[in-house]
């Protein structure tokens, strides 16, 4: 059975201050979910501080580290603590106000940490008594007690209790690594927000989409992940390979459907479904490098969407679907009813298969040139220079280049094959050479 003890104390914000200005506080431990508060609750916090209103507890894990010193993780409360340490100016960058009144004889108005000092008013933060709870036990167990505290008011969403147990995880490194990388595009896309990106929703899409790399398969999502973070993880091989196509099916998807905020795929589980379909292209060699294709991707995609947002229509308003759209019902049943079930996940990429499988291209099976292929053409060539600058090439230094390049869809062909020196076939990547230069 785990077992925890603690202890119960009074601490002053100076002491806090103390703590936090000599690096012996840490309000970000590996568990530790990110901010949730906004500025409403921050000040409202101040006001009661200054008020001398009770406020709950926080609890403090106390512990020594490596080099003997004394350290205090941030169990709960943290939002508490970082909201005090932003009204002093602690935290670069994130100082605010509050609208309140000092005594009773003061009518409320707008203070912030200058105007105490100046009124010598700074003893009614730094004098203020905080409940401390210092608990002692195995991290594992205090990983427990977080979760546990955290499980009522703004409770933690699936993805922070994820966090909690398994920051240690590569694998969730890996995934918060690329959440990162495409915050941005995620926020600008409409397919999530600052608050869901706090609660670190990306995080657990880009868990979903490794995992689903990984297995090349949609799943279930709780047991899945919760297995895959823990003793039957990936292997760093295996990590590779997911991250890998993981990014290119996002990059494809960026490029494919640049205004992908204007459908209903922005929502995070068709985008979901979306993501993994296009890892499962690329798995099989089937890419959509043609601008006209692209168009009608688009098209047939955005003609989709309005559709299941129809139907969507008619069943709120309790209509009966029109004749021909029994494939949107499909797919908006779909969406509806328990999305996270591997069952409903399969309808959907089988029908978006159905829709976009047809515009892409294979790619030729066949990589590299033949021996055969590279005589013939060194033998056929009546000027043996590289295409790019023109270097007088021997039999020994030159290599065969994909004029429409290989991960486009080019074929590994002689009427699709140039010379070129080594250091420019290697250069390239897959960008075409332009005519001009090939001259």
């Amino acid at each position: 059975m785990d077992t925890i003890t603690f202890s119960t104390d009074q601490k002053t914000v100076q002491e806090i201050v103390d703590l936090y200005d000599h690096g012996r506080l840490n309000l970000e431990p590996g568990f530790q979910r990110s901010s949730v508060w906004g500025d409403t609750d921050r000040k409202r916090l101040i006001d009661s501080i200054l008020r001398n209103y009770p406020l709950p507890s926080v609890f403090l894990y106390r512990r020594t580290d490596e080099s003997g010193e004394l350290r205090y993780d941030v169990v709960d409360g943290k939002q508490r603590i970082e909201s005090i340490l932003m009204f002093m100016g602690k935290l670069r960058g994130h100082r605010f106000q509050v609208r309140t009144q000092l005594d009773d004889t003061d009518s409320r108005e707008w203070i912030d940490w200058r105007y105490l000092i100046r009124k010598r008013k700074q003893s009614l933060i730094m004098a203020y008594k905080l409940q401390a709870i210092e608990v002692h036990g195995d991290l594992s167990t205090i990983i427990k007690l977080f979760v546990r505290i955290n499980s009522t008011g703004k409770a933690l969403t699936g993805a922070e209790k994820r966090h909690a147990n398994y920051y240690k995880s590569p694998f969730l490194k890996s995934a918060a690594k690329l959440a990162k990388r495409y915050e941005n595009y995620l926020i600008a896309q409409g397919i999530l927000n600052h608050s869901q990106i706090s609660r670190m929703k990306h995080v657990e899409l880009f868990c979903e989409l490794l995992l689903a790399a990984h297995l090349e398969e949609v799943s279930n999502k709780k047991t899945a992940l919760d297995r895959v973070m823990g003793s039957d993880g990936l292997t760093p091989a295996q990590l590779r390979r997911a991250e890998s196509q993981t990014t290119t099916a996002i990059n494809r998807i960026k490029r494919m459907f640049p205004r992908i905020k204007q459908l209903r795929f922005r929502q995070i589980s068709d985008y979901y479904s979306l993501a993994v379909l296009i890892q499962k292209f690329e798995r099989e060699g089937l890419i959509l490098t043609n601008k006209r294709r692209s168009n009608l991707a688009w098209d047939i995609l955005s003609t989709f969407s309005n559709g299941v947002d129809e139907v969507r229509l008619r069943v709120k308003s309790a209509k009966a679907i029109k004749p021909g759209q029994e494939t949107f019902r499909d797919y908006y049943m779909a969406v509806q009813s328990a999305t996270d079930e591997i069952s409903q996940r399969r309808k959907r990429e089988q029908i978006l298969r159905s829709l976009l499988e047809s515009l892409f291209q294979k790619k030729d099976s066949k990589r590299s040139f033949s021996p055969e292929q590279r005589r013939i053409l060194w033998n056929s060539s009546t000027e043996r220079k590289c295409e790019v600058c023109h270097k007088l090439l021997t039999w020994d230094d030159f290599t065969i280049d994909h004029i429409n390049p290989h991960s486009k869809g080019g074929r590994t062909r002689l009427d699709n094959a140039g010379l070129l020196c080594r250091l420019h076939n290697s250069t390239k990547g897959n960008r075409k050479v332009s005519k001009e230069r090939r001259r």
